[in-house]
């Protein structure tokens, strides 16, 4: 059974840093393309950025590029946000999304999705 659990959500002032994890089980990781979305109320839910199975393509929504960073640890079965500059916008549900054939921008496209953790930025 595949999981992917979240963590590191919580609140933050707006120009602070925030790290979320995603740990991965029941899945070949190195195989898995992973990515993070964030779906804010009232919104549709978002690319924030998604990372191929190597680790070595990398696709960035629009809103975060310059600010936030993606990577994997293979060892750990573990994906990272690093989130930096955070802005009130930022705020939103945050989770974590696996699929298997290639890195996708689109949310319909994956197959496997964590809980979520919510991020709030404070102005």
């Amino acid at each position: 059974q595949v999981q992917l659990v979240e963590s590191g959500g919580g609140l933050v002032q707006a120009g602070g840093s925030m790290r979320l994890s995603c740990a991965a089980s029941g899945l070949t990781f190195n195989t898995a393309a992973m990515a993070w979305f964030r779906q804010a109320p009232g919104k549709e839910r978002e690319i924030v950025v998604a990372i191929s199975s190597s680790g070595g393509s990398t696709i960035y929504g629009d809103s975060v590029k310059g600010r936030f960073t993606i990577s994997r640890d293979f060892a750990k079965r573990t994906v990272y946000l690093e989130m930096n500059s955070l802005k009130p916008e930022d705020t939103a549900v945050y989770s974590c999304a696996a699929r298997f054939i290639g890195v996708s921008r689109r949310p319909t496209e994956y197959d496997y999705w964590g809980q979520g953790t919510q991020v709030t930025v404070s102005s």
